[in-house]
C-alpha cells in the first residue's frame, strides 16, 4: 500500500474513537482513487432478535463509510460532511463473520456528493445496496 493510502486510512481510523463507528467496531480497510472500504464484524451486538444482522447496523456502516469517503475525496478540512438522504435495499441475511461496505463516488460536487455503497459478506455475496447523498457545509471561521 502506498504511504498516501496508509495516511488516509489512518486519518479515517482517528475519526472513530467515541463515536458510533467505535460502538459498532467499524474499521477502514482500503482506499482507492474513487472508493473507500470499511468493515464491520457481525456478532450478537448488531443482530436483530432473530439472530441476523440488523438492517440499521448496515445503514450505519454505509453512512459511516460514505461520509468518510466524502470528507477525504473533497480534500478539505474546511467542511463538515452530513448525510442528506440514504436508502438501502437489503438482499441477503448474515449471521456471523464480517461485512464490507465499498463506497464509490457517483457525483463529487462542491456542495453535494452521491455515493453508491455495496455491502458484501466474506464470500463476496451482495448483502445490501445503499445510495447516500452527502452535503459539504462550510465550517465557520
Amino acid at each position: 500500500m502506498h504511504s498516501k493510502q496508509e495516511e488516509i486510512l489512518k486519518a479515517c481510523e482517528q475519526m472513530c474513537p467515541n463515536t458510533l463507528m467505535e460502538t459498532l467496531d467499524i474499521s477502514f480497510s482500503e482506499v482507492g482513487e474513487d472508493y473507500l472500504i470499511a468493515k464491520m464484524p457481525v456478532s450478537p451486538k448488531v443482530h436483530q432478535p432473530d439472530g441476523v444482522l440488523h438492517g440499521g447496523a448496515m445503514v450505519a456502516l454505509a453512512e459511516s463509510v460514505g461520509s468518510a469517503a466524502s470528507y477525504i475525496f473533497l480534500n478539505s478540512k474546511d467542511f463538515f460532511i452530513r448525510g442528506l438522504e440514504i436508502s438501502a435495499n437489503h438482499v441477503k441475511s448474515v449471521k456471523e463473520g464480517y461485512v464490507y461496505a465499498k463506497a464509490k463516488v457517483v457525483h463529487n460536487g462542491r456542495t453535494t456528493q452521491l455515493w453508491d455503497i455495496k455491502i458484501r459478506d466474506e464470500e463476496e455475496n451482495l448483502v445490501s445496496i445503499v445510495k447516500l447523498t452527502t452535503i459539504a457545509l462550510p465550517k465557520s471561521k
